[in-house]
């Protein structure tokens, strides 16, 4: 009886410890981003930072599975999952923008890279940045987005510039966003959307330089979607907080 306790104990270790692995390796692919960056890549760093897209989309189900709080409690996960989350969605994200020339060179281009730069620094540290009922509270740092359409529809600085301001100001304004793979409203719906939404992901680093326009619109269908469920998300929760007020 004890060995049998003893075989699934260390089973669910070596399961969390996987789990823990396969969330590091985004480490090593924000590493490949910017490599991939400062070699003039674009497009692969884009295919990398997809494949960090998945892991992050997908590794916090499997850390549930794996009970990993349980099985490896003096281990911090969500650390881990910042840190990674901060290298893939904020800074290498920006190393792209820099070496693309979506950003000014020069000291108007460093400041706008600060923007974003520090305002996820601030986020990452919030303790409220991901709500009770699984929302994000201000913009959650989808600098890698941001990257990915500067590259694919080609958008020119100001365009760039006016993003990166609007979105980093967002960081601080309390408005819940969407949480693709844990909101519960409207969570069947918004997973189908999302994984349509990484197919015309890679449909259109395929297409690059020249994007089929009905795949564009329906990658950016998905930012609408996102941005109105957002809303309507921050509006209900003002709700509830007037109804028990």
């Amino acid at each position: 009886m004890w060995e049998s306790q003893h075989v699934v104990s260390r089973s669910r270790l070596v399961a969390g410890a996987a789990v823990h692995l396969y969330t590091a390796i985004g480490t090593v692919l924000a590493f490949l981003i910017v490599l991939a960056a400062l070699d003039g890549d674009a497009v692969a760093a884009l295919w990398i930072g997809l494949a960090a897209l998945v892991i992050d989309g997908t590794d916090g189900m499997l850390a549930r599975t794996a009970r990993v709080k349980e099985t490896i409690p003096w281990f911090d996960g969500a650390l881990l999952d910042n840190i990674v989350d901060y290298l893939t969605y904020v800074f290498a994200p920006l190393v792209l923008l820099w070496t693309t020339g979506a950003l000014p060179h020069g000291p108007w281009g460093w400041a706008l890279a600060a923007l974003p730069l520090l305002a996820s620094s601030y986020q990452f540290c919030r303790v409220d940045a991901k709500t009770d009922d699984h929302t994000f509270l201000g913009f959650p740092s989808y600098w890698n987005v941001v990257a990915f359409y500067a590259v694919v529809l080609d958008l020119g600085q100001p365009a760039v510039a006016a993003v990166l301001v609007v979105c980093s100001v967002l960081v601080f304004v309390p408005v819940r966003y969407l949480y693709p793979s844990r909101t519960q409203a409207l969570r069947t719906l918004s997973l189908v959307l999302t994984a349509v939404w990484v197919g015309t992901y890679a449909l259109l680093l395929v297409q690059h330089p020249d994007p089929n326009p009905i795949v564009v619109l329906l990658s950016l269908a998905y930012v609408g979607y996102y941005v109105a469920v957002s809303g309507w998300l921050t509006a209900a929760a003002a709700r509830r907080r007037r109804q028990v007020a």
